[in-house]
């Protein structure tokens, strides 16, 4: 099956610098724009309100463990404790939420409740089982305290220097309604200090720039614990990751695999088995005519020997599509110089393997070689290629070069998405560099599983 990726060339990928988004450049330094920026204050909010949120999960886990623990003893402290999970689950997900409107941080929820059987007992099980429901009651307990600590910081560097920077607008109002210069900077029974002079006010409004400037930075600083905090007790697991992602590659390759086999009955049906239907036909009437008129017979047979070789080149062809006997007999090197054979423009084939891969992994970087090395006979436009296979520690490398237009993008819908999804499913990965006007270069990677040494 044929990559398409030829659809790609001859456009261009934008990345958007030509667009007024990507031409525009801030005249200030991220330092003096921060106290002004939409995230910031964002940020700022987040802070804020993380402190009530904070006391009300605190206080519900507490009061809910405790209870549950507390009554232990007999049966209601289970279904209680159960409860309280649940809800700690219920605000995790608002708090995803509030993460994601205010901090911009995408977190994926966790793995859903696995029960084996239906019912309240069953529910129940499947809650105090989970690892999903204590790490959102840690998060719960440990929030509290770092939202206040988060609190007092933002707030008070907040007000403080944007208080400061604004004196000069407001320093009036102490002598008219305090009765003082100023803000009192020292006092005691004998003598006072006040931010009353001109040289005083214009350094305590600097003091409070500096504040206001650091402060977006500061409340920053205080959200990455936030980041972590969420991501880290309130989002998947590693391992349940893992598990959706080896799920999600198991669907590519079965899909991967029904399409082949319909693409081989397909092929079947419609090229050789009609060609052999047709070859029967031809000889039964040959053999009809053999008495009759044995030159017209002899013409019959003479065309279905033409049949019989197209029939077997197709199949030839098909069989080489399914698993070429040169690769499993004699490995990439020969496979791949058989491909590079048959390439529209000469390639250049070049494999530095000690020992071969595995099966599964040597046929996949066959096919994967095989797809592109059409897709340049196609597409292309190329005088020259060139193939290069070595191994890298644990990974296979794969690199396929063209003088081609270039222009091939992956992510545009054509035939390399279902290529790099197939690698992907092997954890494999695949990295199209092809700028407008050429050269193309694909690399693919692949997990390395040996087999046996060459010889």
């Amino acid at each position: 099956m044929a990559t398409e990726y030829g659809q790609g060339y001859g456009h261009g990928y934008d990345s958007g610098f030509g667009s007024p988004e990507g031409a525009r450049r801030h005249r200030l330094p991220a330092g003096l724009r921060a106290p002004f920026e939409a995230r910031s204050w964002r940020e700022f909010g987040y802070v804020l309100l993380s402190l009530p949120i904070g006391v009300m999960l605190f206080t519900y886990a507490v009061t809910m463990v405790s209870l549950g623990a507390g009554l232990l003893v007999t049966f209601l402290g289970i279904p209680v404790l159960a409860a309280g999970l649940a809800g700690c689950r219920g605000f995790a997900a608002l708090e995803r939420a509030r993460a994601r409107g205010l901090l911009d941080l995408d977190v994926a929820d966790p793995e859903p409740l696995r029960m084996k059987k239906s019912g309240v007992m069953a529910w129940m099980g499947a809650v105090l089982k989970s690892g999903t429901s204590w790490r959102t009651l840690l998060y719960a307990v440990l929030q509290f305290p770092w939202s206040v600590f988060s609190f007092v910081v933002a707030l008070n560097f907040w007000a403080y220097g944007w208080a400061l920077l604004t004196y000069p607008l407001w320093f009036w109002v102490f002598p008219v309604y305090a009765g003082q210069g100023g803000i009192q900077l020292y006092g005691d029974g004998q003598h006072s200090i006040y931010l009353d002079n001109p040289f005083e006010i214009t350094v305590t409004a600097l003091v409070g720039l500096l504040f206001t400037l650091a402060t977006p930075w500061i409340v920053r600083a205080l959200t990455m614990v936030d980041r972590l905090l969420v991501h880290g007790l309130l989002g998947p697991t590693r391992l349940s990751a893992r598990v959706v992602e080896l799920e999600s590659d198991r669907g590519v390759v079965v899909d991967t695999a029904a399409a082949d086999l319909r693409r081989i009955e397909r092929d079947l049906h419609d090229g050789a088995q009609a060609r052999l239907v047709a070859l029967a036909m031809d000889l039964g009437l040959a053999k009809e005519k053999l008495t009759e008129d044995p030159q017209a017979a002899a013409r019959m047979v003479d065309e279905a020997h033409g049949e019989v070789k197209t029939a077997l080149q197709e199949l030839r062809d098909l069989a080489r599509g399914i698993h070429p006997a040169v690769l499993t007999d004699r490995g990439l090197d020969a496979a791949l110089s058989a491909v590079a054979s048959r390439c529209t423009v000469p390639v250049q084939v070049e494999v530095e393997l000690v020992e071969r891969p595995a099966p599964a992994i040597e046929g996949i970087a066959y096919f994967t070689v095989s797809e592109l090395l059409q897709n340049i006979s196609k597409h292309s436009r190329a005088t020259w290629a060139a193939v290069d296979v070595w191994r890298v520690e644990s990974r296979l490398m794969v690199q396929v070069v063209d003088n081609g237009v270039g222009g091939a993008d992956a992510s545009g819908g054509s035939g390399l998405g279902g290529l790099a999804e197939r690698l992907d499913a092997v954890d494999g990965i695949l990295v199209v560099d092809s700028p407008v006007g050429g050269p193309t270069r694909v690399t693919a990677e692949l997990p390395w599983r040996g087999e046996r040494a060459l010889g």
